[in-house]
């Protein structure tokens, strides 16, 4: 069944901004009939052992404002064998260089991205061979400056080159744009809503899905939460989580009424609400979905 989807790390509870994009993320998917899925993104076995819990409070927060989904709970962490077959037919080629060293050779920045200058591209195998002796190897994709065009809900049509990006770090994990593209494809998630800080990763992942055989999905990059100073929203600005919120008296109904007023939307109590609310209405068109939104914790 084609579906829309919600990926979380496991990292942290989730806040405002967090719950906001799974609401917008939902109500994409349920608005056009599509299924709607849960996945925990949690490679990152270093900073989820660090959390431990985290994944069954975010999928209660997510219950608690009426967000429902289809079928189990996919985790990442169980699917190394997936990402390394989907790979396994990809030129790719090994890559010593240090994030340092990329970001001193690297000339074009984009944001906190820096694309791949190729370094490791032209080694030979006796360099190979030498390097290896010093330090493992990340994997990275032969993709050459391919340019790519992918078409955004809101931003049109987005023009990216895809560099040679990693898909498995020296570690062996696998990479974000190898994960987060094989389980859309395999899972069959034809709409992706997320934050607007994604939208320079979606012609990277859209050139992958095409090599991979899979649909590339529709994007919808909405706004993200902020704080006053404009940075991205975080736990260490204050009550920004339902659990920190409820200890000031904040139930989970306004909560969901204030998730809803920061994007334009009809006030409703419930995920359910809200859905019934926008019915029949061209509520996706509403500027505010697409603009940051500034929280102030206190007020």
């Amino acid at each position: 069944m084609p579906a829309g989807r919600f990926a979380p790390s496991p990292t942290s509870d989730l806040h405002l901004g967090n719950l906001r994009t799974a609401l917008l993320s939902w109500l994409f998917a349920r608005d056009a009939g599509l299924g709607f899925l849960l996945r925990i993104e949690d490679l990152d076995q270093q900073r989820v052992a660090a959390a431990p819990g985290i994944a069954a409070h975010q999928l209660a927060d997510l219950a608690a404002l009426g967000l429902d989904w289809d079928g189990p709970v996919v985790q990442q962490s169980g699917r190394h064998q997936l990402y390394r077959d989907a790979a396994a037919g990809l030129d790719t080629y090994e890559c010593f260089c240090t994030r340092r060293e990329i970001a001193e050779a690297s000339q074009a920045p984009h944001g906190a991205y820096r694309p791949y200058p190729g370094t490791c591209a032209r080694l030979t195998e006796a360099e190979r061979a030498e390097r290896r002796r010093d330090r493992p190897a990340a994997i990275r994709v032969r993709a050459q400056g391919t340019t790519v065009v992918v078409h955004d809900l809101h931003a049109g049509e987005v023009c990216g080159v895809v560099d040679d990006f990693v898909l498995f770090r020296a570690d062996g994990t696998p990479a974000y744009n190898l994960a987060v593209v094989v389980d859309d494809g395999l899972q069959g998630v034809t709409q992706v809503c997320r934050g607007a800080d994604l939208l320079d990763s979606a012609p990277r992942q859209a050139w992958l899905a095409t090599r991979l055989g899979f649909e590339v999905p529709s994007y919808a990059h909405v706004g993200l939460a902020v704080n006053r100073d404009g940075d991205r929203l975080a736990k260490r600005d204050g009550a920004v989580t339902l659990a920190t919120l409820s200890l000031r008296g904040v139930g989970t109904a306004e909560v969901c009424r204030r998730l809803c007023a920061s994007a334009g939307l009809p006030e409703s109590d419930s995920a359910a609400g809200l859905l019934r609310a926008v019915a029949g209405t061209p509520w996706s068109r509403t500027p505010a979905i697409w603009e940051p939104w500034v929280v102030r914790p206190d007020q």
